[in-house]
């Protein structure tokens, strides 16, 4: 157990205390900036509250720390705070008045790997005998799947618990805590607001008669945290102080306005640091004291804090099992320093203004407006707002937002130099949290990245091709150990430091999962099919892609004239099986990936020959006697079974394997197990559901899926709950609003696939589809207005409109106008620039 901050034992601390008169930094953000209207930050695409939350609440691991409870012990931060990030360092604002109490996470911050012990960790795989895999394969051949699969659970299980020492968790660095002495009880006029257009979040009040207003944000191109407090027709006087679950080794006054905190992760040594500086204007003083590792600030009007926090990770794509500093880089003190030392020569507008812009390059790509001319009502603060909408109040306004949010949030969690977005995104409020607070490769962290392509936020799917290729090497040790096999994979939970193997558990129904590694690369094919980066793909793609379709081909059973994935499992869900349908699904479109990526470049012929054979001999998908698509080789499927998991739809989607427009069978089947499925889920099934029903062209089904989201799966800050909180849920619905507009996943840009018949007069522009086009349509009376599409790499565009299909011959730069005549059966593409 963490010893928590209030009985720990500080290794050293620097005590310093300092007095900064105003004189010295009296008017360093220049002319005295006015409290900001609310209103201001309310309009546009916002997420608001006009109560505060909780002065009371803090260090909620005292509480509990997720070691025996699922339920977060903080309710209100689960569903009334108000995420700020930068892809690495994250905030969640709770706006409390007496007591404010910003969540501080840095992405890296994980116990567990090999800190722990070189040899104990890197042993996560144990060596399978290849005769045992040959014996499983024939017991399910003949139909004993008990037996086999008790041998699965036993032979194919881990060494490594699921527990927060070794495989490790994802943790919070801690809370920020300001002390203000404002009376609560004399507070009115409370608005707590996220605007997601700007990226900042706002906190403002009256309290006896004094105009209080903090904003905040997080900026990428500073490495920052940037809060600004001012009050109008009174002074401030705060303190600052920081608790964490975590152990601190040193604080240390720097510069007379600042404290840097330097502390380590017990169980594996990592090193984290933070820095909050503390600046006034126009007059007040600032004292720190390391000692009681407080920051006050007196007698102000306006005050900038600063702050920077890091950790000693590094990201490793060839780790030395030998070394348990494989992962460990520089000093996160020295690195916090220069930060803020860089960040406190620049004004606050000076921060905002190139966080804004910065943040501005990315979110302002796309705009969506759903029946942009109706009329609307007042805004009310979102948590009313969605209580109406559960109530089945229309509010188009409101699904707008949760599309922008989506996008908010991954731009948000997920930047180039850091890791991927986790099970949380980057937002964590305890020491350790629902699984692990993890990356899950069985669905959840693939749909944190669908809406990176289809919404034109390539930049942010860096990070999550950069985790995908510090799993391949250790991945090889998986794949050759327990299948001896060809190639790389990862099993169903992965950390930071390269954890690849299944978990120390015999419940296979999810520790026994091969398939994800293929699903990860496939992915990074979606990245070159989006760029068309032909070198990125010869020198960064192709090698990953090409080593998993290996694995998925040693993977592969010949059982009679065809070949299937065995042993393998759906998903959560079900027996060990001769060839589930989501494992051979999965396989087919890693084959599709490699071969065609080997064509375009031209190379590994051999390769192409073998894959091809084997992509052809698959064994097919199943209609069962209901009509559905099997889940499994045998018709066992239960229609009343409501399972949240559907991977055995993955070739409808994510996948390309089921073309409703010309698969007609299987698209009708897997309608039929979507509707036995049903329309309640968890927030992230309802989130795939609605992708898959999009897929299928139903637009009304899929509006119902995205309502049911919204009203069954939506905290009320619009974070998605499973429950518990759960980020992934966001980023399937961000996605599957875009799928409804434009599908490009055949090779053809189809528009308008499936509208729903509520927003008949919507519009949506850049998104972005397969082969590097910038894709705006406009509907009007539920049809095809026109569409814009520009085309960025060049070369043949493909076009189709409610089985009117066209195409055209594009340069880089040109800009293609499309109509079309229903009646007269005619789609016009026209090229413009």
């Amino acid at each position: 157990m963490k010893k928590h901050i209030h009985s720990m034992k500080f290794k050293t601390i620097i005590a310093s205390l300092a007095l900064i008169p105003a004189a010295a930094i009296a008017g360093c953000e220049g002319e005295k900036a006015t409290i900001p209207s609310p209103d201001e930050y309310i309009a546009g695409n916002s997420i608001w509250f006009d109560t505060p939350t909780s002065s009371q609440m803090s260090e909620p691991w005292k509480i509990h720390d997720f070691s025996g409870s699922p339920v977060n012990p903080d309710r209100e931060w689960e569903s009334r705070s108000l995420p700020i990030g930068n892809g690495s360092l994250g905030g969640s604002i709770l706006g409390s008045v007496g007591r404010e109490r910003v969540v501080i996470n840095e992405k890296t911050l994980w116990t567990g790997g090999p800190g722990t012990g070189t040899e104990q960790y890197w042993a996560m795989n144990r060596k399978v005998n290849p005769a045992t895999l040959d014996s499983i394969r024939q017991l399910l051949a003949k139909g004993d799947k008990a037996t086999a699969g008790r041998m699965v659970s036993a032979e194919f299980r881990g060494t490594v618990d699921y527990d927060r020492h070794r495989f490790g968790t994802y943790t919070e660095m801690g809370e920020l805590l300001v002390n203000t002495s404002i009376d609560e009880s004399a507070v009115s006029d409370y608005r707590r607001v996220l605007n997601i257009d700007k990226s900042v979040a706002l906190v403002s009040f009256t309290a006896d008669s004094v105009k209080y207003a903090r904003r905040y944000f997080c900026s990428y191109p500073d490495s920052v945290m940037v809060w600004r407090f001012q009050s109008e027709g009174g002074l401030q006087n705060l303190e600052l102080a920081f608790v964490t679950p975590q152990t601190i080794d040193k604080v240390t006054a720097v510069d007379g306005n600042s404290l840097l905190y330097q502390g380590h992760i017990d169980n594996n040594g990592m090193q984290w640091a933070m820095r909050v500086e503390a600046r006034v204007n126009g007059g007040g003083t600032v004292k720190t004291d390391a000692d009681t590792r407080t920051l006050s600030v007196s007698d102000a009007d306006d005050v900038v804090f600063l702050i920077a926090g890091d950790t000693d990770y590094r990201m490793n794509f060839d780790p030395d099992p030998a070394d348990p500093k494989a992962f460990v880089g520089g000093d996160p003190a020295v690195i916090v320093n220069k930060i803020i030392d860089t960040a406190s020569r620049k004004s606050y507008d000076k921060l905002y203004a190139d966080h804004l812009a910065d943040y501005r390059s990315l979110y302002d790509r796309v705009k969506l407006a759903i029946n942009p001319g109706e009329q609307r009502p007042a805004p009310l603060p979102t948590d009313r707002r969605l209580a109406a909408y559960r109530d089945c109040a229309a509010d188009h306004g409101l699904e707008e937002t949760y599309f922008n949010f989506g996008r908010y949030l991954l731009i948000s969690s997920s930047r180039p130099g850091s890791m991927p977005a986790n099970l949380q995104g980057i937002w964590h409020n305890n020491l350790d949290g629902p699984w692990r607070v993890d990356y899950h490769n069985n669905i959840n962290v693939q749909m944190n990245y669908w809406p990176a392509t289809s919404t034109n936020l390539l930049e942010c799917f860096v990070p999550y091709i950069d985790y995908i290729r510090g799993l391949v090497k250790p991945g090889e040790n998986t794949a050759r150990d327990y299948w001896n096999a060809r190639g790389w994979t990862a099993g169903i939970s992965t950390n930071i430091f390269g954890f690849t193997a299944p978990l120390n558990s015999g419940d296979m129904t999810w520790n026994y999962n091969p398939s994800a590694g293929p699903w990860l690369a496939s992915q990074i094919w979606e990245y070159y099919d989006y760029t068309r980066d032909t070198d990125w793909l010869r020198e960064t793609g192709y090698p990953i892609i090409k080593s998993s379709a290996d694995f998925a081909s040693d993977l592969l059973y010949k059982n009679g004239d065809t070949y299937t994935a065995a042993p393998s499992y759906s998903p959560e869900h079900g027996q060990c099986d001769l060839g589930a349908t989501y494992a051979n699904a999965v396989t087919r479109e890693i084959l599709l990936d490699a071969i065609e990526a080997a064509r375009i470049l031209d190379t590994d012929q051999k390769s192409v020959k073998e894959w091809q054979s084997l992509l052809d001999s698959i064994a097919p998908y199943r209609i069962g006697s209901h009509g559905q698509l099997q889940e499994w080789s045998d018709d066992i499927d239960d229609p009343n079974d409501l399972h949240r998991h559907t991977n055995h739809l993955f070739g409808l989607h994510p996948g390309r394997s089921i073309n409703a427009m010309t698969d007609t069978l299987l698209a009708n089947a897997a309608r039929q197990t979507l509707r036995e499925r049903g329309d309640a889920a968890t927030g992230w099934s309802m989130g795939w559901k609605l992708n898959h029903w999009a897929r299928l062209f139903d637009g009304d089904h899929a509006y119902t899926l995205f309502k049911n989201l919204l009203r069954q799966g939506t905290a009320d800050n619009l974070w998605d709950v499973h429950p518990p909180f759960q980020i992934d849920g966001n980023f399937g619905g961000t996605a599957g609003i875009a799928e409804l507009f434009m599908q490009s996943h055949t090779g053809t840009i189809n528009l308008l696939p499936a509208l729903p018949s509520d927003w008949a007069d919507s519009q949506i522009e850049g998104l972005l589809a397969r082969g590097n086009f910038e894709v705006s349509v406009y509907a009007r009376g539920g049809n095809l207005d026109h569409a814009l599409i520009k085309s960025v790499k060049g070369g043949p565009c493909k076009i189709a409109y409610r089985g009117l299909e066209t195409s055209v011959d594009t340069k880089p730069g040109d800009i293609v106008r499309v109509t079309a005549d229903e009646n007269a059966g005619t789609l016009t593409a026209t090229i413009g620039h």
